[in-house]
């Protein structure tokens, strides 16, 4: 019974995430259609921003929490 909880959930969680991303696109497909575009791709743009805005902050507090804690950080 065990063994069959990963793959419930991670099934669930495609199908779940999938249909979200597939509704989304409409949307913003439908709405670039409407003549939005320009609002459209600004909207996609400051996402992409905030998007790699965070990863590199995300990034920056590991490396700084990694350094405070004293973990080694050469590679192999």
């Amino acid at each position: 019974m065990v063994d069959w909880i990963p793959i419930v959930f991670v099934t669930f969680k495609f199908l779940v995430l999938g249909t979200g991303m597939f509704f989304a696109i409409k949307w913003h497909y439908d709405q670039g259609k409407k003549g939005e575009r320009r609002a459209v791709l600004r909207a996609g743009g400051k996402v992409a921003a905030i998007f790699v805005v965070s990863l590199l902050a995300l990034g920056l507090v590991t490396f700084l929490v990694i350094s405070m804690l004293g973990m080694d950080l050469t590679f192999p």
